[in-house]
């Protein structure tokens, strides 16, 4: 049989760590919120961070870092990512940018996803985080056939409704044996400006109990705030406040804890091939 014809299995990238996929199973939790804040967390920890977009429908990470440029495309024909608040970042939002959407089949997205990982000139890099759409298809596959992935983070709400697709979304990382190093809860509740009350909108501590019954790590969970909201919309990432800040310091532990938990499995991966 002839080289040409033999599948590629994944290969991983040349100075790039550690590759962390952030995902749910439903649109709405938060995920983008979660990926850039960890990304920018994780940068201003002294870490090399790159953050990869992968939510080709509906791009959201150029509003929530502030960046829309188109990136340079070098002479050897691989991409220059655009640098944000000390992240490498990649997205179809600054090749299709403002309300164009993107029209596209199967076949097509595995392109841009193969092409995010690996015609972009990412350097050296401790962490490469990827912002997931919403749902279980094409674009996991497509990453997880490309590269291979040190883990995924999980991110819920704590409702009911959205603790039954992180399920999903727990079941289709075990399918493709991509070893989930945690879940997030987001929205956990929210505190009110006025009376300084915690007001518990949609049912606190639902994503740490599924974490429990799954026997996952909980990262840690976010409030519901207005702030965190306003940082995406006109960004300037809550994290940006540094781990100091009462807001942010929420967005550090739980990077920190990506960050510990993707080295150990990085570690663990690598005395598997050693002793094998």
């Amino acid at each position: 049989m002839a080289h040409s014809q033999v599948p590629q299995g994944p290969t991983p990238l040349p100075g790039v760590a550690n590759i962390v996929a952030i995902g749910s199973g439903k649109g709405g939790v938060g995920k983008t919120t979660l990926a850039v804040n960890t990304a920018v967390a994780l940068a201003k920890l002294g870490f090399r961070v790159g953050l990869i977009d992968a939510d080709i429908y509906g791009p959201n990470v150029p509003l929530m870092l502030g960046t829309s440029q188109q990136p340079r495309v070098l002479p050897n024909n691989q991409i220059e990512p655009n640098l944000a608040h000390g992240v490498k970042v990649i997205s179809v939002g600054f090749i299709s940018p403002g309300d164009k959407p993107m029209v596209m089949r199967g076949p097509m997205l595995h392109q841009i996803i193969r092409q995010f990982l690996q015609q972009v000139e990412w350097g050296e890099l401790d962490f490469l985080i990827v912002d997931l759409p919403p749902g279980t298809g094409d674009v996991v596959i497509s990453l997880v056939q490309t590269v291979p992935l040190t883990g995924a983070v999980v991110v819920s709400t704590p409702s009911d409704v959205s603790l039954q697709d992180a399920r999903k979304a727990l079941e289709m990382f075990h399918q493709v044996k991509v070893e989930v190093l945690g879940i997030v809860e987001n929205m956990s509740h929210f505190t009110c400006p006025h009376c300084h009350q915690e007001i518990d909108i949609f049912s606190k501590g639902g994503a740490e109990r599924t974490a429990k019954q799954f026997a996952l790590p909980f990262l840690g969970s976010i409030e519901l705030d207005p702030d965190i909201r306003q940082g995406g919309d006109t960004g300037l990432p809550i994290a940006l406040a540094g781990p100091d800040s009462a807001k942010a310091a929420q967005f550090y532990a739980v990077a920190r804890q990506i960050a510990e938990r993707a080295q150990a499995q990085s570690a663990k991966t690598e005395n598997i091939f050693e002793i094998s």
